[in-house]
């Protein structure tokens, strides 16, 4: 079943040049009206008549989420503020918000391609949409929400939080559709057992889950125990919100991303050079047809590939395989980069464990120590202790095997672990670092969740540790390593401040 057949079954030549067309108008608009993007393109030599194909899209320069955050509230928007009739914001947990502004038109089109994505998850016009998505200036909620009435559906605002109450409306109302979280999807599932509600039991059939990644195996965790389709689908905030791409109920196997509003790209993380299609690397996204807040190349740090196999539903827009991690996400671990899905696959496969874990790294004798802990169901954690301590051995055997890194796993009782009613916090970092013969630990949690822990920037040349405020550590940083990703700059931050105890320094302190 398809939204909008004509749009979503364009053959791939008439595809790739109307992507060419749009490219080249969005590239002209944020040169005449954007001056961050005119000051872009001038440093590097280029003008919006110089893009003639879509290769020539590799050499544009990119746009990351820092730089929305120099220009805020309103520096790149393309438009007069008088054309912008909504202003979303991601979280500003790790500095100022980011703030995207939409026209008329990118509020059409964005319920347009929420449709198209709803749509390809089976819902239909007859179908009630519970959305558990937090509602305000996360653009979830209203993207879903947007999406399930431009289909014709019946539309549940429930939002996030009032987890048992939520559990009672689904039941009463006959939500057949589901969209929030996986993590939260879980919850609800965890508050309505405990209320006498059973999912199977109840209408419900389709599950539209993101905004946080998650494993196959959990997707087969939670359709036994709900009795629906669970189903993947992708948006964020910066390039217009839920609908990006999303997962057909035909296949399940990989996103539709809609490509006639966004142009993909898979790039190297570190080098930045665009890697061949089917290898795995970064997402890059152009908006081709946003108005308010068009960006060029603008880096997600979502791993994914792109997979140009038709698909057996028809839609020729090509598919991007489920994020297996974020640039941002990584953690290295004694020298080894481990991602929390690998991490997550690993204690699915395992009979009596839930989805609820936290990854809690600490140091220990200048070693990194990672700890797994997670919950087991309630009829596990009443067996012999012998046999959960044989599990956590089992567990810890596995990940040794498979990410080459040891660990320790601690085996919890059921509702240990904080449930969020927004995305999961799964990474806990308890690292201090020794700087000067003194412990500091001032830490700062970022927006997905991780916690990371800086001190200082060193002034290599001049053998000179200063300690400063994180925003100023990462200003040096950037301009110290200009062309490494954000990843890498932080990895050569920690490996020298490993190194600090061993350097003759002084410290200058600024307050």
């Amino acid at each position: 079943m398809l939204f909008n057949i004509l749009q979503e079954t364009l053959p791939r030549e008439e595809l790739e040049a109307l992507q060419l067309r749009r490219l080249q108008d969005v590239c002209a608009r944020v040169y005449a009206n954007v001056p961050f993007y005119k000051k872009r393109f001038d440093e590097i030599g280029i003008k919006p008549e110089n893009i003639r194909s879509l290769q020539d899209l590799a050499l544009l320069p990119f746009t990351e989420k820092q730089d929305l955050r120099d220009h805020y509230p309103y520096g790149l928007f393309a438009v007069p503020k008088d054309n912008i009739v909504r202003l979303q914001a991601s979280s500003g947990t790790t500095g100022k918000a980011v703030v995207l502004g939409y026209t008329q038109r990118d509020l059409d089109n964005w319920a347009d391609m929420a449709a198209r994505s709803l749509t390809a998850a089976g819902v239909t016009r007859r179908d009630i949409v519970h959305i558990a998505y937090g509602y305000g200036l996360f653009t979830g909620g209203l993207g879903a929400h947007g999406g399930a009435e431009r289909i014709g559906a019946t539309v549940v605002p429930a939002s996030g939080g009032a987890t048992r109450r939520q559990t009672y409306l689904m039941r009463d109302f006959g939500a057949t559709v589901l969209c929030c979280t996986p993590s939260y999807a879980l919850h609800l599932w965890e508050s309505a057992r405990e209320e006498g509600i059973d999912f199977r039991e109840l209408p419900l059939r389709i599950g539209c889950f993101g905004a946080e990644p998650w494993s196959e195996a959990m997707r087969h965790d939670m359709e036994q125990k709900m009795g629906i389709d669970a189903l993947n689908i992708y948006g964020l905030s910066e390039i217009m919100g839920p609908g990006v791409a999303m997962e057909c109920v035909d296949a399940k196997d990989g996103l539709h991303l809609w490509e006639d509003h966004f142009l993909p790209e898979i790039i190297d993380p570190v080098t930045g050079e665009q890697l061949p299609l089917g290898e795995t690397g970064e997402l890059v996204i152009t908006t081709l047809t946003k108005e308010g807040t068009p960006l060029i190349r603008y880096r997600t740090r979502d791993l994914t590939f792109i997979n140009p196999t038709p698909c057996c539903c028809g839609r020729t827009h090509r598919r991007i395989a489920r994020l297996s991690g974020r640039t941002d996400d990584m953690l290295i671990i004694r020298g080894v980069n481990v991602f929390p899905q690998q991490i997550e696959t690993i204690i699915m496969e395992n009979e009596g464990l839930t989805p609820n874990y936290q990854l809690v790294i600490d140091r220990k004798d200048n070693l990194d120590t990672l700890e797994i802990c997670v919950e087991v169901d309630a009829q596990l954690f009443c067996d012999e202790i012998r046999h959960l301590q044989r599990l956590e051995q089992r567990i810890q055997k596995k990940v040794k095997e498979f990410l080459g890194v040891t660990t320790r796993v601690r085996l919890l009782e059921p509702h240990s672990i904080e449930r969020s009613e927004g995305k999961a916090k799964r990474i806990v970092d308890k690292r201090t670092i020794w700087l000067c013969g003194r412990a500091r630990s001032p830490q700062k949690t970022s927006e997905h969740g991780t916690t990371q822990t800086i001190w200082g920037c060193l002034d290599e040349p001049l053998g000179r540790v200063y300690t400063a405020p994180v925003s100023s550590c990462w200003t040096q940083a950037r301009r110290k390593w200009p062309g490494l990703s954000p990843q890498a700059r932080r990895g050569r931050f920690l490996h020298q401040q490993e190194n600090w105890r061993d350097r003759p320094t002084r410290v200058l302190r600024r307050r």
